[in-house]
């Protein structure tokens, strides 16, 4: 960053593929990419766009189109172009020495980002790996480069030191980046079996970013979790226990949002916290119902979960922010329990929720008497957590309890009671 107190000026620059079937128009997305750019201290000053059938292999724009870009960067004072979407290597380092400005992609500005939103050791982790395996393609022929490319991936402010990084070195970084994930996943996965032992069902929450999900979190479980209108506010997950109107419990985890154009790269740099959302029992996809792009937002959140095989989960699509709809069209949320129109920030429609969320959970389960000693209180408390207790009988000697309960629960409790 600067030393004064301005923003980095930077043009924003997109494509327009006219053989090529997009989900948000070109001018959609750099709308989106200028929100992204806010995000990272970055003032978009302008937008240029060219149409094209397919990217040029050296400078993804034109050579002529990169001429004229040159030119708008030196007369509006640019000190970054960044380009809507990923640039191979070749393309960057053409259009750096053309322009004479840093480049950057949708990428790098998301990574850049990404590094600004990390706070635990986890997510800073799966952030340099992330930018380790975006950087090390780009290190051929770069050299004295290096530190400006560094810089440019989300540390900027130290690029200026002169890095002396070689491709078997971040090879080596990689690799053992990948080996401290691994041993986060198994450190998750202990964590989700002691979970499993106490079942306790988990709630994910997915979405596109800035859709509510942080605000749904806090306000279901009345939890202090920090939600603010920026673009990846979330990128650790956080957990949180929900009780239902039947009175059983539940977790809810928050996860990092989706977006448009999302990095493969960047889906598998996350992929420790992402097992969250593969081993839920119930998925909330919350969805931004005032946001004029709502379907592609939708289709773009669908997208992810499916190369995370996870489509066959349970899922509830959770409507938020219909206080800001002006005309809220009723056809769209008629498929309850699997629709839902709600407002986080007031509680809206909130009872409903929970019921859908307590079908869902509930749907499988069995009711049956338990009978067990008279001091044996555990049971029943035991009972209250996993379960709905619908009736409780003393005698002298024993306990009837009336349960509804999830049958691997049942299964375990029977024989427990069996064995003693």
């Amino acid at each position: 960053m600067k030393n004064d107190k301005s923003l980095e000026r930077a043009v924003a620059v997109g494509l327009c593929l006219t053989d090529e079937h997009i989900r948000f128009s070109t001018e959609e997305s750099l709308e989106e990419l200028e929100r992204l750019a806010n995000t990272a201290s970055i003032e978009v000053v302008t937008q240029v766009i060219q149409k094209r059938r397919k990217p040029h292999p050296g400078y993804f724009i034109g050579k002529g189109k990169a001429r004229e870009l040159s030119l708008i960067c030196e007369e509006l004072s640019c000190d970054i172009a960044i380009f809507d979407d990923e640039l191979s290597p070749a393309q960057t380092r053409n259009l750096e020495e053309e322009l004479e400005v840093t480049v950057w992609d949708r990428t790098a500005l998301i990574l850049d980002i990404f590094n600004r939103r990390a706070n635990s050791k986890e997510a800073k982790l799966q952030v340099e790996l992330a930018q380790l395996e975006y950087l090390l393609p780009r290190l051929v022929g770069r050299g004295e480069e290096l530190s400006r490319l560094a810089g440019g991936i989300g540390t900027r402010g130290s690029g200026e030191q002169k890095l002396e990084i070689d491709r078997r070195h971040i090879r080596e970084q990689i690799q053992e980046k990948k080996r401290k994930l691994t041993e986060v996943r198994k450190r998750r996965q202990e964590s989700r079996n002691y979970r499993k032992k106490q079942n306790l069902p988990v709630i994910s929450l997915v979405g596109y970013t800035n859709a509510g999900k942080s605000t749904l979190l806090s306000k279901l479980t009345d939890t202090n979790v920090t939600a603010k209108d920026e673009l990846f506010n979330t990128l650790d997950p956080k957990l949180a226990k929900l009780e239902l109107p039947s009175g059983s419990k539940s977790l809810v985890s928050d996860t990092v949002g989706f977006i448009n154009k999302l990095p493969h790269h960047l889906v598998a740099a996350f992929r420790a916290t992402l097992e969250e959302v593969e081993e839920a029992d119930l998925i909330l996809h919350v969805i931004d119902a005032s946001s004029n792009h709502m379907d592609e937002e939708i289709e773009a959140v669908e997208e992810v979960l499916k190369t995370l095989e996870i489509e066959k989960t349970p899922t509830i699509k959770v409507y938020n922010k219909i206080d800001q709809v002006n005309d809220p069209d009723p056809n769209l949320y008629s498929n309850y329990p699997y629709e839902i129109p709600i407002s986080a920030l007031n509680k809206q429609n909130f009872s409903e929720l929970l019921k859908a969320i307590q079908t869902q959970l509930e749907k499988h389960w069995v009711r049956k008497y338990f009978e067990f000693p008279i001091h044996r209180e555990d049971l029943k408390a035991r009972l209250h957590q996993v379960g709905e207790v619908l009736d409780v009988e003393y005698n002298e000697t024993s306990i009837l309890v009336y349960v509804r309960i999830p049958p691997e629960e049942e299964k375990r409790l029977t024989q427990e009671l069996e064995n003693h």
